[in-house]
């Protein structure tokens, strides 16, 4: 199922996307939806390799494409970026703000710089991508997209530094979709569940066919996502047909939060008891 089958291939004609962390995993996936109908992409990562690789991928599907090597922790540099994405493709109507660091760490074990480093990736990256694109955004009266997580809502095993960084970057999108609908700029969150072929689910899941038979039977809908079909729910929420939707956390998960973290954390401590 490709979105052009559902979505006009110009519905974000003449207008630019900028996605953090757009190298590759989820991140790449929405940013390939928003080319394919029509958006001017910018992207930044750590990895300049990625990012050509990433650039390949999107133009192939007729986007203009404006990449940036820039930590989102780092202020000057996502600046930087964002003005590079804007004088290559234009003014920022979409900011996805989708850069993250994840690892397995129960609480006694976790390191205060371990803890550090995710909150720092996750939230102030993400409080540092929404106000150095504020200015675009104000211009465009685009919107913003945070990339959240199940750990923001639902408390998972060995997940304390996530589910802390996640819960503050769902509430920093409600205050910013309350601060900035005055100017015309709505602001919301999708938490995706766990998504095939991404770094996240390797960090998580051991490459165990067991395993993975197990974990799927604990989502309603018995399988994992794809990293399409999250950028298909980020296309949905920049575009008019929710022109009047702000402040919202869309939960993209198969189900997978329904009935809570119990089952996973059992097989996650299995898993590490086994590896141990």
């Amino acid at each position: 199922m490709a979105i052009t089958d559902y979505l006009p291939k110009d519905l974000f004609a003449g207008k630019t996307v900028f996605v953090t962390g757009g190298g590759s995993g989820i991140n790449l996936g929405v940013a390939r939806c928003f080319a394919a109908l029509g958006a001017g992409v910018g992207i930044c990562g750590r990895t300049a390799e990625r990012l050509e690789s990433a650039r390949g991928e999107l133009e192939a599907l007729g986007a203009r494409v404006a990449t940036a090597v820039a930590d989102v922790r780092d202020y000057a540099a996502l600046e930087a970026a964002l003005a590079h994405a804007a004088a290559e493709v234009g003014p920022i109507h979409t900011l996805v703000c989708g850069a993250a660091g994840n690892f397995v760490a129960p609480a006694e074990e976790l390191s205060a710089n371990g803890f550090k480093a995710v909150v720092d990736i996750d939230l102030l990256g993400s409080f540092n991508a929404a106000r150095a694109a504020f200015a675009q955004l104000k211009e465009t009266r685009g919107n913003v997209v945070f990339i959240s997580a199940g750990q923001s809502f639902t408390p998972y095993f060995a997940q304390a530094h996530v589910g802390a960084a996640k819960a503050g970057i769902d509430q920093l999108m409600r205050n910013l979709a309350l601060e900035w609908g005055r100017y015309g700029i709505r602001v919301n969150s999708v938490a995706p569940g766990p998504i095939e072929g991404t770094e996240g689910v390797r960090r998580l899941a051991p490459a165990d066919e067991t395993f993975h038979r197990r974990f799927k039977a604990t989502i309603p809908l018995g399988r994992l996502g794809t990293a399409e079909e999250i950028g298909q729910v980020a296309a949905f929420l920049a575009s008019p047909l929710a022109s009047y939707v702000t402040g919202t956390l869309l939960v993209a998960d198969g189900g997978q939060n329904l009935p809570g973290s119990g089952l996973l954390t059992h097989l996650i401590r299995e898993a590490m008891a086994k590896g141990s």
